[in-house]
């Protein structure tokens, strides 16, 4: 039995996470310390017992000491971080303050727990970042693998390459037992509306522009959330101390591609269920129309990455790690997701004005 904060886990990926963890693991306890910014949303762990939602922030170190004490915490899995590149070009102060000094503020409560007053039970701090920090690459590149040097181009990227470090630092100056995993574009339920999927499905359900940087050529490995979070699982319980592992869904695709099945998708689920019409009739296919239409090209995101793709036979072969979905499938999963919960995404537009 193990007793787990999950940082950021009423957030996308870390209440994914969470409901991963009651799955495989019923017997564990977990506190989940989230502050509950616009990202951050209490319905996501609605149904999920065993769990203690702590709203509170990971650069308060006092806290997270306190509830390492209080709940005899083991293994600490760290989602918590602001994620989205367009805020971070806009507004880079809070994610130095998130990414960076929160992740400082976590590792000094774990190392006063675990090693200045611990008793030297085992114990895991696992860190979630991103295949951003490898910077970008050309068509032909080969995909980044764990040894790739760290080259971030955004504000977020350069954010998390600094907490990547810090961890590491922490595991060989400390001795505390770390484990980091860099993950690639990720999508599914829960998702929060300002990523690409989630964003151009509801926008498309409402009948709006679907803006696309550039010409739209841009290349993402597609990794669905729930095979992102079995690798997790992978990682924590037989990954080695110390080491870092990519997990990636082996899904190269152009954001043009995505834009486009998307459109598809909701033209195929309106002539699949009538009733969409009805529910949604400012969408293009209620009109008669297609959804490609709200295809609309805008000035590309400065400083954009032209490719990403994560190289995961580290993980494959140490930890016997395989996606279980290929995209068409996990976005057929994703849009059904998104066209079954409603009463989910509709406030969120309400209340962040998206």
């Amino acid at each position: 039995m193990a007793n787990l904060i999950v940082t950021g886990g009423a957030g996308f990926i870390g209440a994914n996470f969470v409901h991963h963890w009651r799955k495989v693991s019923p017997q564990d306890m977990i506190v989940v310390l989230d502050a509950l910014t616009y990202a951050g949303n209490p319905a996501n762990l609605d149904g999920q017992e065993g769990v203690l939602l702590v709203e509170g922030d990971i650069c308060d170190t006092p806290l997270v000491s306190k509830l390492i004490a209080d709940h005899d915490i083991d293994t600490i899995v760290h989602f918590a971080a602001e994620s989205h590149v367009d805020r971070s070009i806009a507004g880079p102060d809070a994610f130095v303050t998130t990414n960076v000094v929160g992740t400082h503020s976590l590792l000094k409560a774990a190392k006063a727990a675990w090693l200045d007053q611990g008793s030297g039970r085992p114990h895991r701090f696992h860190h979630v970042s991103t295949d951003e920090v490898y910077g970008s690459l050309e068509a032909d590149d080969p995909a980044f693998s764990e040894t790739t040097p760290y080259a971030p181009n955004s504000p977020y990227s350069a954010s998390k390459a600094g907490s990547d470090h810090l961890v590491r630092a922490y595991h060989h100056t400390y001795g505390l037992e770390t484990t980091t995993s860099n993950c690639s574009n990720n999508y599914g339920p829960f998702q929060f509306p300002e990523k690409l999927i989630p964003l151009f499905t509801i926008n498309a359900l409402n009948g709006r522009n679907l803006p696309i940087y550039g010409d739209g050529m841009n290349v993402r490995d597609w990794l669905h959330v729930e095979d992102h979070c079995k690798g997790i699982e992978l990682v924590l319980r037989k990954g080695r101390i110390g080491e870092t592992y990519n997990v990636g869904g082996g899904q190269e695709l152009p954001n043009l591609t995505v834009i486009e099945d998307i459109c598809r998708g909701v033209d195929n689920a309106f002539a699949a269920d009538p009733s969409l019409a009805a529910r949604f009739p400012d969408a293009p296919p209620a009109k008669g129309k297609s959804t490609l239409e709200l295809k609309t090209f805008v000035t590309d995101r400065k400083g954009h990455d032209r490719r990403y793709a994560l190289n995961v036979s580290k993980i494959r072969s140490e930890l016997g790690f395989e996606p279980a979905r290929d995209f068409p499938l996990g976005f057929a999963e994703t849009l059904s997701w998104f066209l079954s919960n409603e009463d989910w995404w509709r406030p969120l537009l309400k209340r962040n004005a998206l």
